[in-house]
């Protein structure tokens, strides 16, 4: 199964495509899309919508896995992140996938065990999961892979349970 991980950003979001085949995870590729802070949040939000289904379209993910956002003290940093996560999911759904939110906590529990695990400990783990020689850089598209595990470790249970709890 194809997975897209997403990392929501206005300025940089963070995407990843690993594939799972059992308990086995393979990356596929993955990095960032920067947009301009000069830029209206209008043309950055269509720029992330328009490359976001480039990217479905090229590499035809069963599903994308988006990490869901937390409350930042920043209010309007918070809702222009929003923004960029209504698109991600409105990009998703129009090329007919299945979308699955996660929080920060759900993802460093799927990935290392421990959901109050450090970033350096998630991206170690991400690193060792995929068998990769680094850690993935930027932090973003590391966080957009760890998204994608999440969720290949919770699609058997959340399709299996997901509408009874």
């Amino acid at each position: 199964m194809k997975i897209m991980g997403v990392d929501p950003g206005l300025a940089t979001l963070g995407y990843a495509f690993i594939e799972k085949n059992n308990n086995s995870f393979k990356l596929i590729n993955y990095d960032v899309i920067k947009t301009e802070a000069e830029m209206s949040d209008v043309s950055r939000l269509k720029i992330i919508y328009n490359k976001l289904q480039e990217l479905i379209e090229k590499n035809q993910p069963a599903c994308m896995a988006v990490e869901e956002l937390f409350f930042n003290k920043n209010v309007k940093t918070a809702i222009r992140v929003g923004q960029a996560r209504g698109v991600i999911l409105l990009a998703g759904a129009d090329a007919g996938i299945d979308v699955s939110e996660y929080t920060p906590l759900q993802v460093k529990q799927a990935v290392v065990g421990y959901g109050r695990a450090s970033k350096h400990q998630v991206q170690h783990m991400v690193k060792a999961l995929l068998n990769l020689e680094s850690i993935p850089e930027p932090d973003d598209a590391a966080d957009a892979l760890a998204v994608a595990i999440c969720h290949g470790h919770n699609y058997g249970f959340n399709k299996r349970w997901g509408d009874q709890i």
